[in-house]
């Protein structure tokens, strides 16, 4: 009796430990799930949309500049002291808004590897339609995960899930490919 019992608490402990480290690819396929079935409360509970519109702005404006934190009174205070006496930089609208890529049908056709120009989807595509690519990880810790869709005119979709619980992952980040790789190249 104590055999099975101590059999039955090896079993439940590798099961947990299994999940623990399968759950950003559950959180990813949750993602993709409720994008295609437009599920606004079960995004909300999945991707932290403050996160992912910061993390976006500084790709579609192609500001080095917004990519860089501002200096820490503790590192740099005579930076730190001159950043407050600058004037705001205005902000000119070069590209899109990063909310068009946080829709629920531009989030899927992220998720199908349309790269850039997921932003001019309209509607999400049913699961029958369209197959989805593989996601691959491309960096896997404790507290934070890395998945990749490849792009379908090259590069890749980087998404960055982050632990929130046990087995809670957000979503708080998005690659886009780089701008040139959704340009076709020509060969001559």
């Amino acid at each position: 009796m104590k055999r099975l019992f101590g059999y039955g608490v090896l079993v439940a402990l590798g099961l947990a430990v299994v999940c623990f480290f399968a759950a950003p690819a559950v959180a990813f396929m949750g993602i993709r799930s409720a994008a295609q079935s437009q599920d606004i409360q079960g995004l909300q509970k999945l991707v932290d949309f403050d996160a992912v519109r910061v993390s976006l702005r500084p790709q579609l404006t192609q500001r080095p500049q917004a990519q860089t934190p501002p200096p820490s009174i503790l590192r740099d205070p005579y930076g730190a002291i001159m950043r407050q006496f600058q004037t705001a930089p205005v902000l000119i609208n070069r590209g899109p808004e990063p909310d068009n890529y946080l829709s629920p049908a531009a989030l899927d056709a992220l998720i199908r590897g349309q790269g850039r120009d997921a932003m001019n989807a309209t509607q999400a595509l049913r699961p029958d339609k369209q197959k989805a690519p593989f996601a691959r990880p491309v960096y896997w810790s404790l507290n934070r995960a890395r998945l990749a869709v490849p792009s379908k005119e090259g590069g890749r979709t980087v998404f960055t899930l982050e632990r929130r619980g046990a087995y809670e992952w957000k979503l708080v980040h998005i690659g886009l490919p780089p701008e040139q790789a959704t340009q076709p190249t020509t060969r001559r």
